[in-house]
């Protein structure tokens, strides 16, 4: 149970700006959050829509420009 009330205090944090990894694997900058779903973009002019819970990392900023 701790383990998920971390899940879902991340998950509530999201923002737009912020850089994260998929679960999948895919790093990318969120620019939109909704409720169920984040849009990130993963390259430029390349969006996608994903469940928040599918975001398992939080990324230091400037990590999208140096991969």
């Amino acid at each position: 149970m701790v383990r998920a009330w971390r899940i879902e205090e991340r998950v509530a944090q999201l923002a737009a700006g912020d850089e994260v990894v998929t679960s999948g694997g895919v790093l990318g900058r969120i620019t939109d959050v909704g409720d169920a779903f984040v849009t990130i973009e993963i390259a430029d002019g390349v969006r996608v829509k994903i469940q928040k819970g599918q975001v398992t990392s939080l990324m230091p900023k400037g990590t999208l420009k140096s991969a």
